[in-house]
């Protein structure tokens, strides 16, 4: 059984930063490309970004390129989501994805993850 748990969501300022982290326990973390999603009020579910299994390799979201960075410690069996000048537009409620399929490229599509976590709130204000 896989688990995943974020933390580090919360209430900030806009241009402000936070740091999402998402711990997995269960199999061996290694062997799944990691993916981050969002979802606001009202709105469907997006892909955020996502990182090859050892982080070699990272694709994201057009609105989110150049602020957000994805990573991970193999080690701490942690993903990251490092966010950097937050907008209002990227409150929403924030997930962490696990791929465990061979697949030849990262998916930004939420049925190619087949483990998830709760969420964690982000709510940047303006």
């Amino acid at each position: 059984q896989v688990q995943l748990v974020e933390s580090g969501g919360g209430l900030v300022q806009a241009g402000g930063s936070l740091r999402l982290s998402c711990a997995q326990s269960g199999r061996a973390f290694g062997r799944f490309r990691m993916g981050w999603f969002r979802q606001a009020p009202g709105k469907e579910r997006e892909f955020v970004a996502a990182a090859s299994r050892i982080g070699g390799t990272t694709h994201y979201a057009d609105s989110v390129k150049g602020r957000f960075t994805i990573s991970r410690d193999n080690d701490k069996n942690t993903a990251y989501l490092q966010m950097n000048s937050l907008k209002p537009e990227d409150t929403a409620v924030y997930y962490c994805a696990a791929d465990p399929t061979l697949a030849p490229s990262l998916s930004s599509s939420a049925t190619q993850y087949v483990y998830w976590g709760q969420g964690t709130q982000v709510t940047v204000s303006s």
